[in-house]
């Protein structure tokens, strides 16, 4: 059973919120947040936008390059953790909004992990014959749930939206194959659950305790690339390319000094549009294609709050 990421897009917002905003908001200056966080401004969803709208947005974008007929998609996996509505989900939208009749709809919410969780839903439903064209949403409207005053992390959020379409056969121009894909649970560990938390109706997105989640996030994004890369037979030092999650350029530069891997290697988007959570590593995916050649290997890899974590091996 083979997996290959035919099409990958995405959508962002059209307005950015630089860090000088903050001095008002929470006191926060332009140097101190770029010195922590590494973003110089984020992505902020307009006000006729949600979770919903970018992620048929992104998927609209794929539309052009994609090598078959959206219609014949047979399952849609939507991911966020930020959702617009808990009912109708950013999959069944996107089944609306394009005709998708045929299609099986899920959801996945496994914090900033939730985009690799949705492509291990996807190779179950593979593996068991159940579809062989997918389509992979994952959609964050972080600010809509966030506290800007929050000096912790009200100034770390950004929204953006990604679509990978995936099918049991290379198709397109730059087919990527799957090699494997790894994610654990982590919410025995350290702070767990209250690191990083989201209640609607009351304090929103929240991340009382940023210092253990960055001291997490260090040790299990290496490991789960490491464990990645050994479930197909490879290690670290062959990947060409690796997209860490977009959450803090401290914890990317350190996951870099812990594989002794060159800044060069690692795409990063986290300046522009801050953390866009799960969506992050598609849309760097995305906006980093024409970069990528044929037979280069990259290494996703993810932390999400709650804890958990993964990664993925690609093979273009």
């Amino acid at each position: 059973m083979k997996m290959y990421i035919n099409t990958v897009s995405h959508y962002l917002p059209k307005k950015r919120v630089p860090n000088e905003y903050f001095k008002e908001v929470n006191g926060l200056s332009d140097s101190w947040i770029y010195e922590r966080t590494g973003i110089k401004t984020r992505s902020k969803a307009g006000k006729d936008e949600n979770t919903n709208t970018m992620a048929i947005e992104a998927v609209r974008n794929a539309l052009p390059s994609l090598p078959f007929d959206i219609r014949d998609v047979d399952l849609i996996v939507g991911a966020s953790y930020s959702p617009f509505d808990t009912v109708a989900t950013i999959g069944h939208v996107v089944q609306r909004e394009f005709h998708i009749k045929d299609a099986q709809v899920v959801y996945i919410s496994s914090a900033c992990s939730s985009l690799i969780n949705a492509l291990e839903i996807v190779e179950g439903y593979f593996a068991t014959g159940k579809s062989k064209q997918a389509l992979v949403i994952a959609s964050e409207h972080n600010t809509a749930f966030s506290d800007e005053t929050c000096e912790k992390s009200g100034h770390l959020w950004g929204d953006g939206a990604t679509a990978l379409f995936i099918s049991d056969e290379p198709l397109g121009k730059k087919p990527a194959e799957i090699l494997s894909i790894y994610s654990r649970g982590l919410g025995h560990i350290s702070k767990g659950p209250e690191a990083v938390y989201l209640t609607p109706g009351r304090e929103g997105l929240q991340m009382p305790d940023g210092r253990d989640v960055f001291i997490q996030a260090c040790q299990y994004m290496r490991v789960a690339l490491e464990e990645a890369s050994e479930l197909c037979g490879l290690g670290v030092d062959n990947l060409d390319w690796i997209i860490p999650h977009q959450a803090n350029y401290r914890i990317i530069n350190n996951l870099a000094k812990q594989l002794s891997l060159n800044e060069d290697k690692i795409f990063t988007n986290i300046k522009e549009l801050g953390n866009t959570g799960s969506a992050s590593t598609g849309i760097c995916l995305s906006q980093n294609m024409e970069t990528i050649r044929k037979d280069d290997l990259l290494g996703i890899t993810v932390f999400g709050g709650g804890y958990s974590a993964g990664a993925a091996i690609l093979r273009f």
